[in-house]
């Protein structure tokens, strides 16, 4: 049954919880988040008090276990972000792959609680030529479990993101005919259909929770400790960096220049750009998983986690636990809430057309599609 009225979900892999956490805006309820991560689990279960937080090995909590947590809620949507890249169509593959484990044990939780909806999040490069394989045999495993599916990259600045981050989403349905994905609310074509999309700026105007408290905003850890990096990033415009020899001679004066010798280095430039700051204007690049990517786009430090946190398009009461680096990996590695939102939103959608044909329809099966497009727009028969 559902909890107050809401379809309820059950969140694997979950780190911190981001894509719960807009899931959640969306009106859904979390019942159960998986993740070995400790810290993580923390953050999830302070910021998840409705949903039962499973810390520990995915292969060690039965079938038996999750029925006891589940009791007889029913389970609507499953989501996670299992490993695919090691899932192949000769059987479960490699046995001794542990992605292929992790997969399966995803699968196996699909497979228990029967849920409307499956939801997979991904890197963008499993919609590569070289993981079609792999692409085929996760749509032929959940059309074999009664799974319509379809993919989609999609990129969180299209839908109220202050960043540029792209990720493959799966979704999958045993009661809808067509998948339908999310449209996009922001875009910088400017245009009846879209919003601008949202600044670094104004994600920074508002820190604080609704309590006041300004919650993960260490300015201290958030300090640069070298007095020569302070002096280079003094010099760096907002929105700049330095990634080519002619970045270091247009900012830096040359008793601050870097050492480096740009005539031997691979393709002449910095893998990633060095002293970047972020543009209040723009939106960000992709929050990693530590402090030291990019700067404060005026001030000569580093982002808090609080800042990063809001460029994710977390809540200012999403509070995060742990030492300093374990927060910057939950934040670096979640699902952005407002774009999980804009998927839940999504399925909810599909699943009140769902409820609409029901009785029509009756116990008819849904038509599972054999056919699916691969990133390039090809078709292509997955069994």
């Amino acid at each position: 049954m559902k909890r107050n009225g809401k379809l309820n979900f059950i969140d694997v892999f979950s780190g911190a919880g981001g894509f719960s956490c807009g899931l959640e805006m969306a009106g859904f309820n979390c019942v159960l988040g998986v993740d070995f991560n400790k810290h993580a689990m923390t953050t999830f279960a302070r910021n998840h008090k409705n949903a039962y937080p499973f810390c520990g090995d995915i292969t060690k909590f039965s079938n038996k276990d999750i029925k006891k947590v589940l009791g007889d809620t029913k389970v609507n949507l499953v989501v996670g972000g299992p490993p695919c890249q090691g899932f192949s169509t000769v059987g479960p593959g490699n046995p001794e792959d542990s992605r292929n484990r992790l997969f399966m044990e995803f699968v196996r939780i699909v497979r228990l609680t029967k849920p409307e909806y499956v939801v997979i999040e991904n890197v963008t490069g499993l919609l590569a030529k070289k993981n079609e394989e792999t692409l085929k045999a996760i749509f032929k495993k959940f059309g074999s479990l009664g799974y319509n599916m379809d993919v989609q990259v999609m990129s969180s600045q299209n839908y109220g993101v202050p960043e540029k981050r792209r990720r493959t989403i799966f979704i999958g349905s045993r009661v809808n005919e067509k998948i339908q994905f999310p449209k996009k609310t922001h875009d910088t074509i400017i245009a009846k259909t879209y919003r601008e999309p949202v600044t670094v700026g104004k994600a920074f105007e508002d820190l604080k929770a609704p309590n006041g408290e300004l919650y993960n905003h260490d300015l201290a850890s958030a300090q640069v400790s070298s007095k020569i990096d302070i002096k280079r990033l003094k010099r760096i415009p907002e929105g700049k960096g330095i990634r080519y020899e002619r970045d270091e001679k247009a900012y830096l004066t040359p008793s601050l220049k870097l050492g480096v010798d740009w005539q031997t280095i691979r393709e002449g430039r910095f893998r990633q750009t060095k002293y970047q700051r972020l543009d209040r204007n723009s939106v960000s690049p992709t929050i990693m998983t530590h402090r030291h990517s990019y700067y404060h786009p005026v001030e000569n430090r580093y982002l808090t986690q609080r800042e990063a946190a809001k460029i994710q398009s977390f809540p200012n009461d999403f509070v995060f636990e742990g030492p300093l680096s374990a927060q910057w990996r939950q934040i670096g590695n979640a699902v952005p809430p407002l774009m999980a939102k804009s998927i839940g939103q999504a399925i909810k959608k599909m699943y009140k057309e769902y409820l609409k044909t029901a009785d029509e329809r009756g116990k008819k099966r849904v038509h599972v599609s054999k056919i699916i497009k691969n990133v390039r727009g090809e078709a292509f028969v997955y069994r």
